[in-house]
């Protein structure tokens, strides 16, 4: 099958043709490819779906600053976030290894010898590296190099595919756009370690050196001449897609997602509802009005925003009425999405902590101890949640500046996928009432800051137990509050920052 893909930057329309059968469906149905062949088990108290039957490696394919290095850790952030264990194979990094520190562009000569035995030797090493961590439980290798010739692409054809018997699949990032790869080599590539003792304009100097050495020997990806490979094609940062030969439900969700991603700049807002009246009453789950404090939260998230003047904001919130009445004075578009609910918690729906440790100690002591897994009976998991989610983080992916109001639960999800969390960091991070988490994307990651807007309000946040004999006393009072005068918050994510808004009363 070869599908062709058109589309436009963030937030255009995208339909997939294909070529096979010349019907066309819309690419947002692609999401179901993928779950629908899972082999998951229905289970309550802690294994994890089987998401690989046979282990993958994704091999970039690319020129210097066309984004392959931003495309391989996004698309291992998002597999790892759905429950794939995948992990990133950058070669540059065992080239520094392999030599001493950078000197200049003439290491990528074609015509030195010695360099280009140095370069395969780490081809080679990183290629093992790869086979070896896949036959150790991986699930998905993402090989991050130029792999610019077709020498190369069948070096690792012979290895991954025929030796080893593990599905291949090369993704191409194709750019001749000037603003989009001299923003690459601005953002990412002068700030690399090869040039750590350069000035800003020897180092620009040397890179697109670096570059035209490359162009000198580069061979796209060819339907004629490797047409036995399973690739796809991405130009632009994602103005036209083509993929060819893609085989099996991980590479239709690889495909899929990457179909969706852009780089346009763009600012994300979450943040809770406001206090709600189960909140003060300890109560999860339930679909209750806000408190008083809460509404005071409202009109003052709908000030701050107001004051922010973002453009083209969007506002998403649950179904419920605690994240509607939160946002009803916010003047923006708003889009209300089911998926978004609070994570169901089934049987123990509008019960306190103390309820549910009373009435089901075991279920209690279950949850906290494999709290990603754990499943509320005839309820949800966080790891269901993540399920739930993903339409929204696929549609999130292409928007540009976003509101979403959620709940504590799902808020975690999304920010374990921002922040690159582990499925034990998860179901722990905070994400306290009455702040506004502000996420940009930057060329790697994410910047995060705290905005702690000066409404006090119940803390709910339960600590993760350090040990066995934590496990009865792991919850908090629902007492306790936000810290005074916002002096004193607690970030998530080390590259953060915080802003505080002090009350004046």
């Amino acid at each position: 099958m070869k599908v062709v893909v058109q589309k436009s930057r963030p937030n255009g329309s995208t339909s997939v043709a294909m070529a096979t059968s010349g019907e066309k469906q819309s690419s947002d149905n692609m999401i179901s490819l993928g779950w629908k062949f899972l082999n998951k088990e229905t289970f309550g108290n802690g294994e994890r779906a089987n998401y690989v039957n046979s282990p993958h490696v994704i091999a970039m394919v690319g020129l210097p600053a066309r984004g392959k290095t931003y495309i391989s850790k996004k698309l291992s952030r998002y597999l790892n976030w759905i429950g794939i264990n995948t992990k990133v194979f950058n070669l540059g990094e065992y080239r520094r290894h392999a030599t001493d520190a950078y000197r200049s562009h003439e290491f990528f000569r074609p015509d030195n010898e010695e360099a280009m035995a140095i370069r395969q030797h780490c081809a080679e090493l990183a290629l093992e590296d790869v086979c070896n961590w896949l036959e150790n439980g991986g699930e998905v290798a993402v090989f991050d190099a130029t792999n610019s010739t077709r020498d190369r692409r069948q070096m690792i054809r012979e290895i991954v595919v025929k030796k080893m018997g593990y599905k291949l699949f090369f993704v191409e990032s194709i750019c001749d756009d000037p603003s989009i790869i001299e923003q690459n080599i601005m953002e990412v590539k002068v700030s690399s370690p090869d040039y750590r003792n350069m000035n800003m304009d020897e180092a620009l100097s040397d890179f697109r050196l670096r570059i035209e050495h490359y162009q000198e020997r580069y061979e796209p990806l060819s339907e004629e001449l490797e047409k036995d490979l399973s690739y796809m094609k991405i130009y632009n940062t994602g103005e036209k897609v083509v993929v060819h030969k893609h085989e099996g439900h991980i590479q239709s969700r690889i495909v899929y997602y990457l179909m969706n991603i852009h780089i346009t700049p763009r600012t994300i807002y979450l943040t809770r509802h406001g206090e709600s009246e189960h909140n003060l009453q300890g109560l999860i789950g339930g679909d209750s009005n806000l408190s008083e404090r809460g509404r005071r939260y409202a009109q003052a998230l709908a000030k701050y925003i107001d004051e922010q003047q973002i453009e083209g904001l969007r506002v998403w919130t649950s179904w419920l009425k605690r994240t509607i009445q939160t946002v009803a004075d916010v003047n923006a578009p708003q889009e209300r999405w089911k998926a978004l609910n609070e994570i169901d918690a089934g049987i123990c729906e509008e019960m306190t902590y103390e309820d549910i440790q009373q009435r089901f100690p075991e279920e209690f002591k279950a949850r906290d101890q494999n709290k990603f897994a754990y499943r509320y009976p005839r309820g949800e998991s966080y790891e269901d949640l993540v399920v739930r989610l993903e339409p929204v983080m696929m549609e999130l992916e292409r928007q540009g500046n976003v509101l979403v109001v959620s709940h504590q639960a799902v808020l975690r999800c999304v920010l374990a996928y921002f922040l690159d969390k582990t499925a034990d960091e998860l179901p722990y991070l905070k994400v306290p009432l009455h702040t506004i988490i502000k996420l940009t994307p930057v060329a790697y990651g994410c910047k995060v800051e705290h905005i702690m807007l000066p409404i006090h309000a119940v803390d709910t946040h339960r600590a993760k137990p350090e040990n066995e004999l934590d496990l009865d006393d792991s919850f908090d009072s629902t007492a306790g509050g936000s810290p005074p005068n916002g002096k004193q918050i607690a970030l998530n994510g080390s590259n953060g920052e915080c802003r505080f808004f002090p009350n004046s009363s």
